[in-house]
Formats: C-alpha cells, sequence, structure tokens
C-alpha cells in the first residue's frame, strides 16, 4: 500500500515565547514492510541544531526558535510504501542490547494489577502468550480519547480501565516484560478505515520472540500492525519515542493543536481520476 501521510503540530502561547528548543522525532525509518518513499519536516522560522540517530536508532532532529513567538508550527508529511508482515520486524539491531528491554520506567512499573493481569495470560508458545495478552488488554481496558494524558502510568491505566493507545501500549510493554519477554514502546501513524483525519499519533508496543524477532501488538484494535500502519520510533515508554518534545523560555500557558492524516495515496489518486 502507498500511503500519504500529513502531520501538523502547533502551539499557540498566551504571551510571545522568547526561546524554544524542540527535540523531533517525526522521520519515519525505512525497515522491513515499510519503505520511505518522500518525506519532508519544517517548522516556521526555526534553526536546525543537530541531526542524529539516537540510542534506540530513531532519527531525531533538534532545532531552536529565538526571538518572540506567537506561534510554533510543525509540519511533517510524506508518502511511504508498506507491506503487510503480520506485525513481525525481525531480527533486533542496534546499540541497545536486548536486555536493556526488560527495564521497567516510570511509566512501565509494574503494580499489583498488572501482576493480576499476567496469571490470566496462557498459551503453549511466547508468540501464542503475546497475542492472549494482546487480546486480554483489548478486552479489560476501554478506548476512551481524553480519559488519560502522556504522564499516566500503565498501573493507573489498568486501574481505571480507560485510556488511550498510548496507555494499552504501556500495559503491553509492561505485562510483557513481567512475563520476561522484551518489549519496546512504538509510536506511528494509523490509516483508519473510513476516517482520513485523526487528533493524534498511533502508539503499540512490541516483544522479541525467539526465531521471529521483534513482533508488533496493538491492544488498542487488538490486532498485529498491518500495511495500514507506519513507525516512527521506538523505545522503552513513550517518553523514548515522542514525536515532539521540548522546552521553551516565556511566560506559561500554550493550546496545542495536532492534526494527522493518513490516506490511501493509490486510492486518491485513483478517485480523482475517476
Amino acid at each position: 500500500m502507498r500511503l500519504k501521510i500529513s502531520h501538523i503540530t502547533e502551539y499557540r502561547y498566551d504571551d510571545p515565547s522568547v526561546f524554544s528548543l524542540q527535540r523531533l522525532r517525526l522521520t519515519p525509518p525505512t525497515v522491513p514492510g515499510q519503505n520511505v518513499l518522500n518525506w519532508s519536516l519544517h517548522v516556521e522560522g526555526a534553526k536546525p541544531e543537530v541531526e542524529y540517530d539516537d540510542q534506540f536508532g530513531n532519527h531525531v532532529n533538534l532545532v531552536s526558535l529565538d526571538g518572540e513567538q506567537q506561534v510554533t508550527r510543525i509540519v511533517a508529511e510524506g508518502e511511504i510504501k508498506t507491506e503487510d508482515h503480520s506485525g513481525v520486524l525481525g531480527p533486533h539491531s542496534g546499540f541497545c542490547p536486548l536486555w536493556l528491554f526488560l527495564r521497567e520506567t516510570e511509566k512501565t512499573r509494574p503494580g499489583n494489577l498488572i501482576r493480576e493481569l499476567i496469571k490470566g495470560v496462557n498459551g503453549e508458545t511466547d508468540l501464542a502468550r503475546m497475542h492472549a495478552l494482546m487480546g486480554t488488554i483489548h478486552e479489560t481496558v476501554e478506548y476512551q480519547p481524553g480519559s488519560s494524558n502522556v504522564e499516566t502510568t500503565a498501573e493507573q491505566a489498568l486501574q481505571a480501565r480507560t485510556g488511550v493507545c498510548q496507555d494499552h501500549a504501556h500495559i503491553f510493554v509492561t505485562a510483557a516484560r513481567a512475563l520476561g519477554m522484551p518489549a519496546r514502546y512504538v509510536s506511528g501513524y494509523l490509516m483508519m478505515d473510513g476516517k482520513a483525519e485523526h487528533a493524534a499519533t498511533h502508539a503499540w508496543g512490541e516483544a522479541h520472540i525467539s526465531g521471529l524477532g521483534w513482533v508488533g501488538f496493538d491492544p488498542a484494535n487488538d490486532i498485529c500492525p498491518d500495511d495500514r500502519y507506519v513507525r516512527l520510533a521506538s523505545g522503552l515508554c513513550y517518553r523514548d519515542a515522542a514525536p515532539v518534545s521540548g522546552m521553551r523560555i516565556g511566560t506559561p500557558g500554550e493550546k496545542l493543536e495536532v492534526s494527522v492524516t493518513v490516506e490511501n495515496a493509490g486510492q486518491s489518486q485513483n478517485q480523482s481520476q475517476s
């Protein structure tokens, strides 16, 4: 499939900001099942500071904005060719050893609820157990926009039994690690059936399974990622894979607006020609 993506992030400040520094993980990689055909990243009025691949292999752009700003507008867009690999990314690579992905973070620290959850996860193989875990999370935690925030932990989301895709992903990686499986958080995009526009990016989890390597699981939708998914970044939790993060100097008070459009470029082309 050929996916056309537009991702606009806009910060509007109550009072002009004097200086800001933005860390952007908004460049999708070319990996098995995903080929970047073209991609651009632009921040109006920004000065590029440094560009690098971090310890998790994510491509990072660090940009600064100096002088009074009322608005910071970040635009990432392009086209990606995808294939359905049933969620299988393949062998582990990069600087981080596999054991690192067993490490808990503030957002993925298992508590009593996580430990109770995994007691009911069964399967004859590691792959079967991860599928069972995905299904259990999907049934237990209802998807409800606005029910959590970026600081919500896996344990808190499980206690509330509601959350968004970030929470489903955090619960999955927390529980998978508690079961002894290396796991990581993934941020990216998802083309939804019949809906091109979204209010945010998507998130899911990956577990490392012997013989297969990294395999993706999306508890929010109870499926393994297919050709409708595009990965941006990964890490131990949201903090390592957040598409946009940073700091600014100025009076507190801002409004964040995010617009994400993901559509089938081939389908759009055919419709425009008909």
